[in-house]
């Protein structure tokens, strides 16, 4: 990336998109640790939904990576753009992924994710985000 190709000094991405990106992250950390406390059978889990969902919580990481790295240092405009398409298509995800569980226990999980949604710690949605990763300190 040439200096000309970066965002100029100043752009900023909105105001509210970390505490999303954030939220995104913690709800579908929810969702895959009540999937896998529900201890579902392999052949239960839609393993295409739950890669389609992987692929957008990892916009979101590299998105949280993205804004802590120094103003003109990326295209912000670009990147505002292609993390707001996967924060849009993050609900629909795990909406795919809950539905692709056996309706039988979809109840459970539901009520798992509740549970730990509830606990989860706002450093978490930093787990995988390059330098900000809490395992990693």
């Amino acid at each position: 990336m040439t200096r000309r190709d970066r965002a100029p000094r100043g752009v900023t991405a909105p105001a509210d998109l970390r505490a999303g990106l954030e939220q995104a992250r913690l709800d579908t950390l929810a969702l895959l640790r009540a999937l896998d406390q529900g201890r579902l059978a392999p052949r239960d889990l839609p393993h295409s939904a739950l890669a389609h969902l992987a692929a957008l919580d990892a916009d979101c990481a590299e998105a949280l990576w993205a804004l802590d790295q120094p103003v003109g240092a990326l295209d912000v405009d670009a990147m505002v753009r292609d993390t707001l398409t996967s924060l849009d298509a993050l609900a629909v995800a795990r909406a795919q992924v809950r539905t692709g569980v056996p309706a039988n226990r979809r109840a459970q999980l539901q009520t798992l994710e509740s549970v730990i949604r509830a606990t989860l710690d706002l450093i978490e949605a930093y787990n995988d985000v390059p330098g900000r990763d809490p395992q990693n300190r």
